[in-house]
């Protein structure tokens, strides 16, 4: 018997792998989690006050949208911050701004000075950016302490050549980012950022863009850009589109110029729009195709969100992002809409978060200015 037991614990000692079932689980790589967000359509309601009705509101307003960014910014490491215009027009303050600005030798539009404290990454141009002409806009612009990006509105050559055609303003920019893994390693992550706007702005604000800059097809401008980018070394693209998910009315070629189109071009990681002051993802949205996740926010598997207008949300899309083949390809994805109140009872608005006390203080002289400017005008 002892033979015959040491005979079994010899032979299971040299029995061979494949005899052996011992299961090996592959280890899994580090991803990168990025969280983006997006403001879109403020129109200078910076404050959370309704100027026409002369109170208080919890509808709106940068200020409580703010709050909603930093405490976003709390539940991620890496996070990005954009803006997809429409900002610096819409309501009194904005109106008051393009009435002193050429009076005011340190003029720094209003909504900048909120925008420049919560540090933005970039942003890209509303068709409304345009209303008071291109010396406002620029000017305006020159108060804003991050980059702006546009790639389809280019400078009127006054020929029919496309090949010698300058964009207007810088069309992309590459954000050479350290973001750390799940693993906690830092990694160096080549952001590409494009800008879009819908080419009915051209149309809408006539007088200042005749003779002076057009405004080419969205999706043409796309499908040029991106290769170039991509052989800059951008690892992923993000779009900032100011245009709605189907084509404005009006619109030469509309199979062009939607963000619906925007979906179908090749080399996009995560889309970032506005413009129709709509909610994306959002249940009751009425393209419920095969192609449309309301659940993961995904149009033909690219991410999108938009953020309603006026500060009344903030669109967020989380990306996971792992390298594959030594490349930086996103896996997951999911996208979000966060208002900044609830409903309860008789349609009811509840605050879900405090006005932000930096933004309050820093437009305090300004809203206070307002004030004074919609009283006098009222009388």
């Amino acid at each position: 018997m002892r033979n015959l037991l040491l005979f079994v614990i010899i032979a299971c000692l040299i029995a061979s792998p494949a005899e052996q079932v011992i299961a090996i689980e592959e280890p899994v790589p580090p991803s990168i989690e990025l969280r983006i967000l997006e403001t879109t359509d403020l129109h200078s309601y910076m404050m959370d006050y309704d100027y026409r009705n002369n109170k208080e509101t919890v509808e709106f307003g940068f200020a409580r949208t703010a709050s909603v960014i930093k405490e976003a910014r709390k539940e991620a490491k890496n996070v990005l911050l954009f803006d997809n215009g429409d900002l610096i027009q819409g309501s009194a303050l904005a109106e008051l701004a393009s009435k002193t600005y050429q009076f005011d030798q340190s003029f720094i539009h209003p909504a900048f000075k909120a925008l420049n404290r919560l540090q933005y990454d970039g942003a890209t141009l509303g068709n409304h950016e345009f209303n008071f002409g291109l010396d406002f806009l620029q000017t305006s612009l020159r108060g804003a302490d991050f980059p702006y990006v546009n790639a389809n509105i280019y400078v009127e050559d006054h020929n029919l050549h496309a090949f010698d055609d300058i964009n207007y303003f810088n069309p992309y920019m590459i954000l050479d980012k350290r973001f750390t893994d799940t693993m906690g390693v830092e990694q160096n992550v080549k952001v590409g950022v494009i800008g879009l706007i819908t080419p009915i702005a051209a149309k809408w604000d006539e007088e200042h863009f005749k003779g002076k800059i057009k405004i080419k097809s969205m999706v043409s401008t796309l499908k040029h850009f991106i290769p170039i980018m991509k052989s800059e070394g951008a690892d992923i693209i993000i779009v900032l589109a100011h245009a709605g998910l189907a084509a404005d009315e009006g619109v030469v070629n509309k199979s062009e110029n939607s963000v619906m189109a925007l979906t179908e071009v090749e080399g996009i990681d995560a889309i970032l729009y506005g413009h129709s002051h709509s909610l994306f993802p959002n249940d009751d949205y009425f393209l419920q195709q095969q192609f449309i996740n309301i659940e993961k926010g995904t149009i033909r598997s690219i991410p999108l969100v938009q953020a309603g207008y006026w500060g009344n949300h903030l669109g967020i899309i989380d990306l996971s992002i792992r390298k594959v083949n030594d490349k930086w390809k996103v896996v997951d994805s999911r996208s979000e809409v966060r208002s900044i109140y609830k409903k309860s009872g008789k349609d009811e608005k509840v605050p879900v978060v405090q006005p932000d006390e930096e933004i309050i203080d820093a437009l305090r002289n300004d809203h206070s200015n307002t004030l004074e400017y919609v009283k006098n005008n009222k009388e």
